[in-house]
């Protein structure tokens, strides 16, 4: 079996996604499987990877050796590289391991496509990646689920009022866990920023904003069971920090792998358990697939869901340490996956002509 690894995409997580995908990459060829990078531009590009690149290879652009690919779709769908003379060669790929993160690598855009080329691959299907990139429609399924999530609210230019008190959390809808994240004061300069703050343009939710409240983070897989990771306490570099930003999660040089934490979290009696049924429960309610990372608030007497990841960093690799989880394990069991329970299966099953025959003429529909 052949596997791909996609990464890149024209997303502001486009660096991140480098290092989860040569991560994934290199762990895939040191324990035997034959792999090949797929390389996804921020021009909305396609490229094989020659052998051997690093992070340092993609800083001016396109890595040396790469190989542009078309993908389509349809029954002989597939990712293809062009040739000079004679057919186009397909690239000889099973099953695609996606390191994704935000953007259409998240959201839906890139599984729908892949779905419609007939390519098996590792992650969310499209409703479950929509539905975790959507924080507004997230934090409506967990209220309905009777999981705890701080109140949330859209906010646009004509929003006059909000249900709570300030300060503000500001937090692109459609967006990652840390990316154009605002922290204000009031309504009025909450709504100044969504014409500064480009990161807010397609949607803006509002929470808000707790200092007391301190992060926790849970990993979950689906295949071969459900299972869960240890708890984690990421650190903020800094004390003063307002939030888990961008820099405490990724700056360090492998993603998620070198960030500040706490692993296992200590926390307050009957926390973990909580923390443990809620993810549990999110699972089924919120589709996951493949594995994903729960972000949740918390002090020592209360406890909000924030948000879900559905491609993390990292794989979130590092949390699967009680017991321990070999990355090769897990990415094993993520190919398994996706080649054993494949996201859709498209059906005509019911359009059998019988409205088109008593349709008569679209001409006299129009008169």
């Amino acid at each position: 079996m052949t596997t791909g690894v996609l990464f890149g995409g024209p997303t502001p997580e486009h660096d991140i996604s480098i290092l989860t995908g040569l991560l994934a990459l290199r762990e895939l060829e040191r324990s035997g499987h034959d792999a090949t990078g797929i390389y996804w531009t921020k021009t909305d590009a396609f490229y094989s990877l020659a052998n051997g690149v690093e992070a340092e290879s993609f800083l001016e652009g396109l890595p040396k050796g790469s190989t542009e690919l078309n993908l389509r779709v349809g029954r002989a769908g597939g990712f293809f590289a062009s040739a000079r003379v004679g057919k186009d060669r397909k690239l000889d790929v099973d099953v695609v391991v996606l390191a994704t993160h935000g953007g259409p690598g998240e959201d839906g855009t890139l599984q729908a496509t892949l779905d419609l080329a007939g390519l098996a691959y590792t992650g969310p299907s499209v409703a479950g990646a929509a539905l975790g990139m959507d924080k507004w429609a997230f934090g409506a399924v967990m209220a309905l689920a009777g999981i705890p999530t701080l109140p949330r609210q859209l906010l646009d230019a004509s929003t006059d009022e909000l249900d709570f008190d300030g300060p503000y959390i500001l937090k692109p809808r459609f967006g990652g866990s840390s990316i154009g994240i605002d922290v204000v004061a009031d309504l009025l300069t909450a709504k100044a920023r969504l014409t500064s703050n480009q990161h807010l343009s397609s949607g803006c939710v509002v929470e808000p904003y707790r200092r007391d409240l301190f992060d926790l983070q849970i990993a979950l897989r689906t295949y071969p069971a459900l299972s869960l990771s240890a708890i984690e306490r990421p650190i903020r570099r800094s004390v003063d920090a307002e939030i888990l930003d961008y820099r405490d999660k990724y700056v360090g040089g492998e993603g998620m792998v070198s960030a500040p934490r706490e692993l296992p979290a200590a926390l307050v009696a009957g926390q973990q358990s909580q923390i443990e049924q809620f993810a549990r429960q999110i699972a089924g309610c919120a589709s996951v697939r493949g594995v994903a990372r729960v972000d949740f608030l918390a002090n020592d007497h209360e406890l909000y869901v924030n948000e879900i990841n559905t491609i993390p960093g990292s794989l979130s690799k590092h949390l699967f340490v009680e017991p321990t989880l070999p990355f090769s394990q897990l990415l094993s069991d993520l190919i398994a996956e996706a080649v054993q329970r494949p996201t859709h299966h498209f059906s005509s099953a019911g359009a059998d002509g019988q409205v088109l025959r008593g349709a008569g003429s679209i001409a006299a529909k129009l008169a």
